[in-house]
């Protein structure tokens, strides 16, 4: 089966007629939350969890339905009502329940869960913590609603809802002004993405007659090449911006100034992972342009190296985690650009991510947690002994990331580095390399964080997180070291119907050339990691001598160049329009009403009140017209 030929939806039936509960119930208790007011904040918490979990427990069963069901009936349309219906066209609200929507509406609801238990020690002593359940709830319904949509404006909606969500939290709390500007930068870099996909929407509509999956699909090989490169570069731009992935990265390290389970909710399950989702379900039109695909493909290749440029400079271990969320999505866009060799591997190392980096950001929320909310690892180290349950989870993490063989890293993103040497040597060496600069920043976190002498500030005594927030660690550490072997193998067939991903037979133990010259870079990555960070870190100057660690400690000079390129000569061009506003605009304006002013002050001068003012001017009229009459006469 191919890309263009994906699966025909068949009518609900079973769990699947429920499939609308999977949204529903965490934007009817978004909603409960926002409104009960104080009289909640006892058990909103409670119930702000107990949503996820429900909704994992429907998708859990359809998905088992769907297991058992053939292959040929695993899409599933549940039409909910028509939205839009005018000159013969329509817009249908329905949702899709295939083999792909399922596996990110398991990710979503399960590491959500996770992550919503976890939410309940971390957020225990802040006065906000139920509206902070229904901002986390509200994002959960509206990634829901993007990944379960069945269209492209469908998906928008959730698109839109879920950077709505991240806007509400990432600046949750807004006291903080580096917060407040977070959540704004965010709201506002997403939008240049958002309307790439708005773009392709309407594109699409007009080409179609239709924004669904199935009419997209069934249409795409009538598709000029031109139309088929501009739509899959529209959808490239909104995957960017999502996914955080170059050059729309910008605002992914700022989004760190919210809460921790946020920066693990939006890093692990759900909005990062968007990008990802859009290009694979978008396969159809991808596969009609070598260009677009290279494209996407090139796009991931530079945010795996961009991402892990900034892992090694920086020091704040929540931004080294969030740069390597940007690099590891790298890897998945890589993939995604591969076409039918690669689409499946993305979509299995987004899994196997969602895990270990839900993990180790949690990991990283309790370890700031013990060191009264700081984040410099250079004031970490000995962490190991006092925080043993931590640093035996997030090691957990940190093999499956690194690639260590039997984790959940090893296998996924080891297919995408031999799916790549497919597109070219070129390709295959840069992720390989990619790969030894990953295992090196992930040591060097584990050195500083864990390992050397004790660093801590004056006053500040490391302790040990609740078992509320332990046992979410406990269960994504597991995760991390089976979910690889779990997934290896099956996914492809999974995911071949759905999204026209190539079966290939895998390995539980990969024995080519490729696989141990990735794994002995691994290895040099990680003893070179050690032997750098072994000693105590020394206080660090804000401004060094080496370009390349000034460049990653300011993410690589974006802000600056989006500064000098985009804000400065938009505040110029801006404050030229202020000018012609006021002098042309308003002046045309004000200028009207002056003249007219001016006029009527000359024409009152004529309504003084006295007749015989009037009189002699009725006397000078009929004089005139006299004169005029008698003229015209002799003429």
């Amino acid at each position: 089966m191919t890309l263009l030929e994906t699966l025909t939806p068949v009518a609900a039936t079973g769990a699947f007629g429920a499939a609308w509960l999977l949204i529903a119930i965490p934007l009817a208790v978004s909603g409960i939350l926002l409104v009960v007011g104080r009289v909640g904040d006892s058990w909103g918490h409670l119930l702000g969890t107990v949503s996820p979990i429900a909704a994992f427990v429907i998708a859990l069963v359809e998905f088992v339905q769907m297991l058992g069901a053939p292959a040929a009936d695993r899409a599933v349309s549940v039409p909910l009502y028509t939205w839009i219906e005018a000159g013969g066209r329509s817009v249908r609200i329905s949702l899709l329940v295939d083999p792909l929507s399922i596996l990110f509406a398991l990710l979503v609801t399960g590491v959500g869960s996770l992550i919503f238990i976890y939410s309940i020690g971390y957020m225990a002593d802040d006065p906000k913590r139920r509206r902070f359940f229904a901002f986390l709830n509200f994002f959960l319904g509206a990634m829901l609603t993007l990944v379960l949509a069945d269209n492209y404006i469908m998906l928008f909606i959730g698109w839109e809802g879920v950077g709505l969500a991240s806007y509400l939290l990432i600046g949750f709390w807004q006291d903080r002004n580096s917060a407040a500007l977070a959540a704004k930068k965010a709201f506002l870099t997403n939008k240049v993405g958002d309307l790439g996909l708005l773009c392709a929407s309407f594109a699409m509509f007009a080409l179609f007659g239709s924004v669904s999956f199935a009419d997209v699909n069934a249409g795409a090989p009538g598709l000029s090449h031109g139309w088929a490169t501009a739509l899959g570069l529209l959808l490239l731009l909104a995957a960017c911006g999502k996914s955080a992935q170059v050059p729309l990265q910008v605002w992914l390290l700022d989004a760190m100034e919210g809460p921790t389970p946020v920066s693990a909710l939006i890093h692990a399950a759900t909005m990062v992972t968007a990008g990802v989702y859009l290009v694979v379900r978008s396969q159809a039109i991808f596969t009609l342009s070598d260009e677009a695909a290279l494209a996407v493909a090139i796009v991931g290749l530079c945010s795996i190296f961009a991402g892990a440029w900034i892992g090694c400079a920086k020091d704040d271990i929540k931004k080294v985690l969030a740069g390597s969320t940007m690099s590891q999505i790298g890897y998945m866009m890589l993939a995604a650009g591969l076409g039918p060799a690669g689409v499946a591997f993305a979509i299995f190392h987004l899994l196997t991510h969602g895990m270990f980096k839900a993990n180790m950001f949690l990991g990283a929320g309790a370890v700031m947690h013990g060191m009264d909310d700081d984040t410099d690892m250079r004031h970490f180290g000995a962490l190991a002994k006092g925080m043993p349950w931590v640093f035996g989870t997030f090691a957990m993490g940190y093999l499956a990331i690194i690639g260590c063989p039997f984790f959940a890293g090893y296998y996924s993103k080891d297919h995408i580095i031999n799916a790549a040497f497919g597109k070219g040597q070129l390709f295959g060496w840069l992720a390989v390399a990619g790969a030894a600069i990953t295992a090196f920043y992930m040591t060097r976190l584990m050195m500083m964080t864990f390992f050397g002498p004790s660093r801590h500030l004056p006053g500040v005594h490391p302790h040990r997180p609740g078992p509320v927030m332990v046992l979410p660690l406990v269960v994504l550490a597991i995760g991390s070291v089976v979910g690889g072997l779990v997934l290896n193998g099956w996914i492809q067939g999974w995911l071949s119907d759905a999204v026209g991903a190539e079966v290939e037979p895998v390995h539980v133990v990969e024995t080519g050339a490729i696989a141990w010259v990735t794994l002995a870079v691994v290895v040099c990555g990680v003893v070179l990691g050690v032997v750098l960070y072994r000693r105590p870190i020394a206080q660090r100057t804000p401004v060094s001598r080496n370009f390349f660690v000034n460049a990653g400690r300011n993410e690589l000079y974006a802000d600056s160049f989006n500064e000098a390129v985009f804000m400065r000569p938009g505040q110029r061009l801006c404050g030229g329009l202020e000018l012609t506003d006021r002098y042309v605009v308003d002046g045309a304006v004000t200028g009207s009403a002056a003249a007219a002013k001016g006029a009527s002050g000359v024409l009152r001068l004529l309504e003084n009140g006295y007749v015989r003012s009037y009189g002699a001017l009725m006397t000078f009229g009929a004089v005139i017209i006299g004169v005029v009459m008698i003229l015209g006469r002799l003429a």
